[in-house]
């Protein structure tokens, strides 16, 4: 790695880090002239602590095989993006990754405790470490989470765990006549102490695609949108709650069940939500945006609202309970996005900018939003990153192009 850097350095070569290569977001894919540095081979998990409640991993180690790795010993690691099965601590780390246990458990960054990080002139440096609190020097170590490998390269990742939570989870369903509807229910559940663990949205359409996909019949009508919901250590107290709470907010067909197995295949509704919907079209754009939760109703009217001006086919989901939203736009005709796909994006980036969200809620920046940079920062905050950039690459060769343009 150390030598990687060094003729990169020499010769004034572009270094693009990769674990696992899963990024939405053209973040992790080549560079012409440039070379990869791949760390997938960097995948040992080198401890897990339960008495600390924490573990010490590579780079490479796979999300899914780790949070099972924990769960041997009575814990569990808690972000868990749709990409579980394939994508690797190090890319979740570099681009903050979300997922569905964020309402609860947060992102990615709010189990990072400590990183081990080459920088550009081989130096390896320890940021953070092994207490859940640290309030010496600047935090580096939230800096270098979502930097997208432009800042260094992780080589290790200490992150938090969590016990099993005891007792019985339930995990259901709710249909409601449209998203603004859900979105109202999942704001009342957020504010009734329940701490769900997972508020997942899926609008008519979506659930369309999947009865298709999967063979299923949950499609009820052409804008019935489904929540997907679970609630750890439930008590008979939170089932009756729930159960009011989702009868006051209007909706309707509630399922709820405590089998493991059952809930897995509720959840797998939302895992399968990208294959089902793009199985729909040739091309896509997978879009990531997060609102506050008060916006939600009007951010998914909205988003309704420029699908139906632009004729863009546009299929909306998320994950509700933290805000976080993913439009994906279809189109057939050409490879490249057309005026309408253009259109829309933008509208939908100004719409959410403008309820106090932003245009990357888990998915990162990469190449694809770069030129946003200044609109969602502002001019001064824009230059403060450049110069950060600057005082850990002072040659630009990580990753350029991409996080901030």
């Amino acid at each position: 790695m150390r030598g990687v850097l060094k003729t990169a350095q020499k010769f004034h070569l572009p270094v693009v880090p990769q674990t696992a290569d899963t990024s939405t977001v053209i973040g992790a894919d080549g560079l012409d002239g440039g070379l990869i540095l791949s760390v997938a081979r960097l995948n040992h998990i080198k401890e897990i602590n339960k008495d600390d409640s924490l573990a010490v991993v590579e780079p490479g180690v796979v999300n899914q095989d780790l949070d099972a790795a924990a769960r041997k010993q009575g814990m569990f690691y808690a972000p868990d993006p749709a990409s579980k099965p394939m994508s690797a601590i190090g890319g979740n780390v570099s681009t903050n990754a979300g997922g569905l246990s964020g309402v609860r458990y947060g992102a990615t960054k709010d189990s990072v405790l400590g990183l081990k990080v080459m920088l550009t002139n081989g130096q390896e440096i320890k940021l953070g470490g092994r207490t859940f609190k640290q309030a010496f020097g600047y935090d580096l170590t939230q800096l270098l989470v979502g930097s997208e490998g432009t800042l260094g390269i992780i080589t290790e990742v200490t992150v938090k765990l969590f016990p099993i939570p005891l007792g019985k989870t339930i995990t259901g369903i709710a249909f409601f006549d449209n998203m603004a509807k859900l979105a109202a229910g999942v704001k009342a559940i957020r504010n009734s102490g329940l701490y769900p663990s997972m508020l997942e949205a899926l609008d008519g359409k979506t659930v369309r695609a999947l009865d298709k996909y999967e063979h299923t019949h949950y499609s009820q009508s052409a804008t019935s949108s489904l929540l997907i919901f679970s609630i750890d250590s439930a008590s008979d107290l939170k089932l009756s709650t729930t159960q009011k709470i989702l009868d006051e907010q209007g909706a309707w067909q509630v399922q709820i069940t405590d089998d493991a197995e059952k809930a897995k295949s509720l959840i797998k509704l939302r895992q399968d939500m990208l294959p089902a919907v793009f199985a729909n079209a040739k091309y896509y754009i997978m879009e990531d945006m997060a609102v506050p939760l008060s916006k939600l109703a009007e951010m998914v009217t909205y988003i309704d609202q420029v699908g139906q001006e632009l004729n863009v086919n546009i299929y909306t989901a998320g994950h509700a309970g933290d805000g976080n939203l993913h439009p994906s736009l279809l189109w057939n005709d050409q490879p490249t996005p057309p005026k309408a796909v253009i259109e829309a994006t933008r509208r939908l980036f100004r719409k959410a900018l403008a309820l106090g969200g932003t245009i990357s809620g888990e998915h990162a920046v990469g190449m694809s939003k770069n030129q946003w940079t200044n609109e969602e920062l502002g001019d001064q905050v824009d230059v403060l990153q450049h110069q950060i950039k600057n005082l850990f690459d002072p040659m630009g060769i990580l990753n350029p192009k991409r996080k901030i343009n």
